[in-house]
């Protein structure tokens, strides 16, 4: 790859020069010896970071949060994705971490992996992004790349972003470039990490497309460009709306079938052994994650400017939000039955309460809607999940803030009118469960999947 872009094409044609600042960084990148700085070590940026410096990049990470700090400190990884042992191969050598910000200064490429979740009204809280990037324009040197991975709506790189970037004086495309690359990261998933996964880019301008790429290319396996941030900013919005959009139709597919007493994990099943036309999704208890349950309502957000609406996006939303009090209708239905009462008064154990299996994320998991609304009728309320073992502090839900999950020797003692499967961990007794003789509520279907006895267990 050459690290300079002629200013004159094939045909003759005279095209603008490329900025000088741009050119010692595209130089420095392909050289081998930027120094990166990462912003928010969490989900995203903790694996990124990593991976970074596993590959020889000069690694600096950034974080507020003082306990993650410590806890790297002390080599103790919280990320399912970063191993003790990866870790520990760069800690103090190609990766440090601090939350002293003024050494944004000495990073040649900063990458803002910060949260973008929704407003109690359902809106864009760019709160976060907007806060880094003016944290940045503080510090940032010439002929700096900062890259925007956190997922929001088509144009906030443009139109929110590098305005505010611009505050402290530099300019986009002359004294700094910008790009947008969607994270894509799948917590719990062992057949794909940050290294494998095809990372989509995109420059405000060429020469930060190019600078985009190129570093890049010394992170991940396979960079995808695409023609702008605009693009690359649709791409991750539209892939979680396919998602969201699935999910729902088999939610709604759920329902109907429950009522005509047909078993969906199996039609779905039977429908996934056509080898072309049909992808299988599965039903829940509702959407959990840091993406899919809020990603798709930024474009909703965005549409409303061009007086659009998003149909399919808002149905989608609807159907997935109300998923929680439908599994609880069907607990109730149960223990009426069982018990002959109501839900108030009653003694619930909810199994899984991360938001999805075997992981411990707790974003936005419908364990803890279902939770409230069973506290809310007067249920008293437990749960069991050998990765959460105490709730930890969350956006919503303080009722329940530092609430320990009960031990599974203790659960037979519980004296639970029922029990409900909202995430199927694969480290829960569920043989054990079954011999409780306590009405089972599976949301996920886990014991048919481990043919185990269905005497006691509703789908749901």
């Amino acid at each position: 790859m050459t690290a300079h872009i002629p200013a004159q094409t094939g045909s003759g044609k005279q095209v603008p020069a490329q900025p000088a600042k741009g050119v010692a960084l595209l130089d420095k990148l392909i050289a081998g010896g930027a120094t990166v700085g990462v912003i928010g070590l969490g989900y995203v940026g903790l694996p990124l970071a990593v991976t970074a410096a596993v590959r020889g990049a000069n690694v600096i990470g950034f974080e507020v949060d003082p306990k993650k700090i410590e806890l790297l400190d002390a080599g103790t990884t919280y990320i399912e994705a970063v191993s003790r042992d990866a870790l520990d191969g760069v800690a103090g050598k190609t990766f440090s971490w601090t939350m002293d910000f003024r050494q944004l200064a000495s990073c040649d490429v900063i990458v803002i992996c910060v949260p973008t979740p929704l407003s109690a009204h359902r809106e864009p809280d760019l709160s976060y992004v907007e806060n880094t990037a003016r944290d940045i324009s503080r510090y940032m040197t010439d002929g700096t790349l900062v890259v925007l991975e956190s997922t929001t709506f088509p144009g906030t790189t443009d139109d929110v972003m590098t305005p505010i970037l611009e505050e402290g004086g530099l300019k986009a495309g002359e004294d700094f470039f910008v790009a947008f690359s969607p994270e894509r990261e799948d917590p719990g998933n062992k057949s794909f990490h940050t290294a494998t996964i095809p990372k989509i880019v995109a420059g405000d301008g060429p020469m930060a497309g190019q600078l985009a790429q190129v570093f890049y290319e010394g992170v991940v396996d396979k960079v995808v460009p695409v023609s702008s941030t605009r693009t690359a900013e649709a791409v991750k919005v539209t892939e979680n709306i396919f998602r969201a959009v699935n999910i729902a139709l088999v939610n709604e597919l759920k329902v109907i079938y429950d009522a005509m007493g047909i078993d969906v994990w199996e039609v779905i099943d039977g429908a996934a052994t056509k080898p072309f036309g049909f992808m299988p999704f599965y039903p829940g208890p509702g959407l959990g994650g840091h993406c899919i349950p809020i990603d798709p309502f930024y474009l909703t957000w965005k549409a409303r400017e061009y007086e659009l609406t998003t149909r399919f996006i808002e149905l989608a939303g609807e159907i997935n939000v109300n998923m929680p009090k439908y599994v609880i209708g069907r607990m109730r239905d149960v223990i009426d039955t069982v018990h002959g009462k109501g839900l108030r008064g009653s003694r619930v154990l909810i199994v899984g309460i991360a938001y999805k299996k075997n992981v411990s994320d707790m974003r936005e998991s419908p364990s803890m809607r279902i939770m409230e609304l069973l506290h809310e009728v007067g249920v008293e309320v437990d749960f069991l999940d050998p990765l959460v073992p105490v709730v930890p502090k969350m956006r919503a839900y303080p009722q329940f803030l530092n609430k320990a999950s009960i031990a599974a020797a203790d659960v037979a003692k519980g004296g639970y009118d029922a029990i409900m499967i909202a995430t199927d961990h694969d480290d829960v007794d569920y043989a054990a469960l079954t011999e409780l003789g306590v009405p089972l509520i599976d949301t996920r279907n886990a014991f048919a999947r481990r043919g185990l006895s269905m005497e006691h267990v509703t789908k749901a």
